[in-house]
């Protein structure tokens, strides 16, 4: 695990002086350190409280190309050049970094290094193949249904750079559930047409305004 907090070491990783970060800058930032700490950062723009709007289907290629890489056995993670070239704006950047630091100052306590293995090469493969659903499931065009996939991808990035395997599998729980939503969600759509995305979001907007 770093020596530095997680909320540290994201900190250190999404400081930017100009108007905007690079996956490139990002990826050079990580360094040799795995694939945890870029799961955990791409995934932030849509798995946080205050999503930022524009992020799911270019961070979803992202974190899907990481996905292959997990798959694959790749030790460390590389992006094609243009996908290099993707950028974070520096205003998002900050916002993610306040909204980021209060979930991990209500996680930080429960997470240690245990069962590291999950983060070896058999782990990694199990993981990548659940992110790579993930993934997929951030880039359908269906309204209010990326924060969740994006969710599980951040929790697996946590436990990947903290080295819980514990932490991470629960991640994986998270995600099965995930898909079973997304499940029910296309049959509703099949058995009852598309307005029931309408009706599904009106009655998710009078629950929190209560």
């Amino acid at each position: 695990m770093s020596e530095q907090k997680l909320s540290e070491e994201l900190q250190s990783l999404l400081a930017t002086d100009g108007d905007s970060l690079t996956v490139a800058q990002l990826t050079d930032r990580v360094g040799d350190r795995g694939f945890g700490l870029l799961l955990l950062v791409l995934s932030l723009p849509s798995a946080l409280p205050v999503p930022a709007a524009g992020y799911s289907v270019p961070f979803g290629l992202l974190l899907l190309v990481l996905a292959v890489q997990m798959l694959t056995g790749k030790k460390h993670p590389v992006f094609p050049q243009r996908m290099r070239r993707a950028t974070l704006g520096k205003r998002t950047a900050e916002r993610l970094l306040k909204s980021a630091a209060w979930m991990f100052q209500r996680l930080e306590w429960i997470i240690r290094p245990r069962m590291r293995w999950v983060g070896r090469r058999a782990g990694l493969s199990l993981m990548g193949i659940l992110v790579m659903i993930m993934a997929i499931l951030m880039m359908i065009p269906i309204p209010m249904t990326n924060t969740f996939p994006a969710f599980v991808i951040f929790l697996i990035g946590i436990g990947l750079t903290e080295e819980d395997g514990v932490f991470a599998i629960l991640a994986c729980v998270v995600g099965v559930a995930a898909v079973a939503l997304y499940a029910a969600l296309v049959w509703a759509i099949i058995a009852y047409g598309p307005e029931v995305v309408v009706t599904i979001k009106d009655t998710i907007r009078s629950v929190t305004q209560r």
